[in-house]
């Protein structure tokens, strides 16, 4: 098997300097808890300097578009085609041109090679400087500034942290659907840098982040049996966390990364276990006679949310963490599965069956609120975004599967663009 270390990419942005905001509240701001919010007019001109400052600002001005949270100007409407990085804009020209915010920058290289980008975020109705700051990284890893830059204008202007300089796993599929083939795979979370992890040897499975780390667990089935691996992104190396004589399935990290959740089939029977990463000690968290999967901890740990036919049909259910105290929560009609709880600890995504129709949605952790996000013929297996605001998770229309994401008003949908089919996303936590 070959796996591909991440390492050598030399993932060193730094922030070398945040100005102080020169006003306590910005007028530019986005409410993300309106339920009809208006995108916010946004200016993001070419940055100037280092061959790759327009590259860098076309990725943020993507990122910022695709939250659907604002709306970047079309360039034609630009008072000012280019800004020096050390002059303040026209910013009554932008006004007129109808931006209410603006970034500019400027790119350059240092002494040793390095690529610096310099960014300011504009408040035009104040007139006001919110942000300046400056990165370094690798030349090659100009996305990645990029990202960053479009994380603290997000966070700026909507209150909640982003969500860009971040990557998702998953399955990549091939082949006739009789005989698929299949091997992880990584990429950025706007579908850049696309690698595979794994070769196609056996039939991989459900990989899940951990939220302390840049490392994976996963599934492969071979013809001996099941195993589960952890891997370690950053530097390749991989670890046997069991092997099992029936179907293991499931795996997923406990929010301090020192455990993992899953779920063994043997004799006909599922049910869900708990397996101590640093003693390798094994707990049985259920026993009933029925098809217990899909553990997900609480953020806190306490508790674990999964899915279990045990009324008769497939239904989303809570237990403290040593398996006591089990209560379903689902109380709507059709047949739950895949709940996975959100980073922020408020809400419990879950795929929802009814008929032929497949439904992304939300609920409370006590099963209240209840809403749909999104329906479709085939969707499955929804994943948080670290800040708990975006969903993605797989879609087949029926010609093939691919990954999407919406948002928790279920007003913005967007398609995540891979070549060939993606199913099973596991969305990563902010890079560092």
């Amino acid at each position: 098997m070959r796996l591909y270390a991440l390492a050598a990419m030399g993932l060193a942005v730094m922030a070398l300097a945040v100005l102080p905001p020169r006003l306590a509240m910005a007028q530019a701001e986005v409410d993300v808890n309106s339920g009809a919010v208006q995108p916010l007019p946004i200016a993001i001109p070419d940055f100037g300097g280092a061959g790759v400052g327009a590259d860098v600002s076309k990725v943020v001005s993507a990122d910022l578009e695709r939250s659907g949270l604002f709306r970047p100007l079309d360039p034609a409407t630009f008072p000012e085609k280019s800004l020096d990085i050390n002059v303040e804009p026209k910013l009554d020209a932008w006004k007129g041109a109808g931006a209410q915010a603006l970034v500019n920058g400027q790119a350059s290289l240092t002494g040793d090679g390095r690529l610096k980008v310099d960014f300011r975020l504009w408040d035009i109705g104040t007139q006001q400087q919110l942000i300046g700051s400056e990165f370094t990284a690798t030349q090659d890893n100009w996305r990645r500034v990029a990202h960053k830059i479009a994380d603290q204008v997000y966070e700026k202007l909507t209150g909640e942290k982003g969500y860009f300089d971040t990557r998702v796993v998953f399955v990549a599929e091939s082949g006739p659907r009789t005989h698929r083939i299949t091997r992880l795979a990584i990429m950025d979370q706007d579908g850049a840098n696309p690698q595979y992890l794994t070769d196609s040897s056996a039939i991989w499975m459900s990989p899940r982040f951990s939220s302390t780390s840049q490392e994976i667990t996963y599934t492969a089935i071979r013809p001996t049996g099941s195993s589960v691996y952890i891997l370690n992104i950053e530097t390749g190396r991989q670890e046997t966390v069991g092997h099992f004589p029936g179907m293991v399935m499931a795996s997923r990290f406990a929010p301090d990364g020192t455990k993992l959740a899953f779920s063994v089939e043997q004799h006909g029977n599922v049910d869900i276990y708990v397996e101590d990463l640093r003693s390798h000690d094994i707990r049985r968290l259920t026993a009933d006679p029925s098809i217990d999967t899909s553990p997900s901890f609480s953020p806190n740990g306490g508790q674990i949310v999964f899915n279990s036919d045990r009324s008769g049909s497939r239904q989303l259910y809570v237990m403290n963490a040593d398996g006591s105290g089990v209560r379903r929560i689902s109380s709507g009609g059709g047949a739950y599965s895949a709940p996975v709880w959100s980073p922020n600890g408020d809400l419990i995504a879950f795929i929802k069956q009814t008929g032929d129709t497949f439904h992304v949605g939300v609920m409370r952790p006590d099963g209240s609120g209840e809403r749909i996000l999104s329906s479709g013929y085939l969707e499955d297996t929804p994943s948080w975004a670290p800040n708990g605001r975006v969903i993605m998770f797989e879609r087949d229309t029926g010609s093939g599967a691919h990954l999407w994401m919406v948002d928790i008003t279920g007003r913005i949908e967007r398609q995540v663009p891979f070549p060939t089919a993606a199913v099973d996303p596991a969305w990563s936590p902010l890079l560092q």
